[in-house]
């Protein structure tokens, strides 16, 4: 993902930030959503690991939308499923301005 899409979504005053008032500033994330970004332009494997509250799915769902590829995500637990589905895409579908096709 380029920088400068990683800056307007994730960065003070970004797309998410101007959409969810809580929404927080988080470099870490705005690295990691760079990496899945650039992982994904080259087809390659990408581990990472992030401590709780770095927005690890927005960083990796971000990415993965705007390439425009079909993605599949695997969750831990049905509550993560859950929370991806019902209220972390919608969130960013509302961020970006369009719809998310998500099954």
């Amino acid at each position: 993902m380029k920088a400068s899409l990683a800056a307007r979504v994730f960065g003070e005053g970004g797309m998410l930030a101007r959409a969810h008032s809580g929404f927080e500033l988080r470099p870490g994330q705005i690295k990691m959503s760079q990496a899945v970004g650039e992982a994904i332009a080259r087809s390659q494997h990408l581990l990472m690991e992030a401590p709780t509250g770095t927005g690890k799915t927005f960083a990796y769902l971000v990415p993965a939308v705007e390439s425009g590829r079909k993605v599949v995500i695997s969750t831990g637990t049905k509550n993560l499923q859950e929370q991806l589905f019902f209220k972390d895409i919608p969130r960013l579908e509302e961020a970006l301005g369009r719809p998310i096709r998500a099954a």
